[in-house]
């Protein structure tokens, strides 16, 4: 079987710049579908590997797991897709697709580990898999979303890992009318989960450090926006929250938020700070508090929550650029300076 060469934008180091780079993609099989992939969104994650800051990266490493392209070719077995549908590639193209977490689908926590997108191990090639910074990709149609109609595909790409990290938790803990929910931070994640938090009927509050973000906050859904560094503030809001979804990365103070919980409220971390977060016993004991964590969210949620954007009319704020500008985005990410989150329009790729 043939394989497929594509174009893509790749480490060669932990310290080398992104640059164009040729790969190798799978000729599609029964049950594949490939994708010209024509938008990428840019997650804080794919700074990690590709700088190797958990120390199991390969090189060379392709980033990118929030695609959105449109299908030029099926297997023959395929069922879902077609030629010229508009579909989307998240965190996972496989997975063990047996075990209890699979079956239940919740892939993300397959016990065997799911396939990542990218710098996951490639079990038909070889090798890594090689993410989306490229022109196309194969993906068994299990691991491919149909992308809705009434969605713009630049916007919705992000949603593909920064809208199901917030809509996941918000959905399993049932958020809804006539509750109070928190949002710390107001970046990628952030944005989104004050988005979803509005639509699902909550109440909003929207905590962040900086005081040039109340107006987009209130813009974007929140009812109440509380600048966190206010000790009076925070106080103000202590023991009245039922659920509070943390979306920062960096160190912080996860007492304060937990100190917002009422009884039997829930605080979950779904950014990824880089060293343990301290936790008094007693934040959690008085009164009985829960702290938990969130991961992504399975394909069926995954398609529920770009179903639930299309008629919300829900999306990414974004901000379009050439993937030869992706090393400049990576250093304004870094330092913030999105909002709020990248996009990479692959047709310069393909030029």
């Amino acid at each position: 079987m043939a394989n497929i060469k594509a174009r893509s934008y790749a480490a060669q180091s932990p310290t080398a710049a992104l640059a164009p780079f040729e790969i190798v993609r799978r000729e599609p099989g029964p049950n594949d579908v490939e994708i010209d992939i024509l938008f990428r969104g840019v997650c804080h994650s794919d700074l990690h590997p590709a700088r190797d800051q958990r120390h199991n990266t390969v090189y060379p490493c392709v980033p990118g797991h929030e695609i959105v392209g449109k299908v030029s070719r099926v297997g023959k077995d395929v069922t879902k897709f077609k030629t010229g549908d508009m579909a989307g590639v998240g965190c996972m193209v496989d997975s063990c697709q047996k075990c209890e977490n699979c079956n239940a689908g919740n892939e993300q926590y397959c016990t065997s580990y799911p396939t990542f997108t990218y710098n996951g191990e490639d079990e038909i090639l070889g090798g890594r898999t090689y993410g989306g910074y490229s022109t196309s990709v194969v993906v068994d149609e299990g691991f491919v979303l149909r992308i809705p109609a009434g969605l713009d595909p630049a916007a919705a790409a992000p949603l593909l890992c920064a809208g199901i990290t917030t809509y996941s938790p918000l959905h399993h803990w049932k958020v809804g009318p006539g509750q109070k929910v928190g949002v710390v931070g107001l970046g990628g994640l952030g944005h989104m989960g004050v988005k979803f938090a509005r639509a699902l009927g909550a109440h909003v509050v929207l905590f962040t450090t900086s005081p040039g973000k109340v107006e987009d906050g209130k813009r974007l859904g929140a009812h109440e926006v509380v600048i966190s560094t206010n000790a009076d503030a925070m106080k103000a809001q202590a023991g009245s929250f039922h659920f509070v979804l943390d979306a920062v990365s960096a160190q912080h103070d996860i007492d304060a938020y937990l100190k917002l919980l009422k009884l039997d409220g829930t605080l979950t971390l779904v950014g990824a700070p880089e060293h343990p977060l301290p936790v008094s016993a007693f934040n959690l004991l008085l009164p009985r508090r829960n702290f938990a964590g969130s991961a992504i969210g399975g394909i069926r949620e995954t398609q529920e929550m770009l179903d639930f954007c299309a008629s919300k009319g829900i999306s990414s704020d974004v901000e379009l650029i050439p993937i030869q500008r992706i090393n400049e985005a990576w250093e304004r990410l870094l330092k913030q300076d999105v909002r709020y989150r990248f996009v990479i329009d692959m047709a310069s790729l393909k030029a």
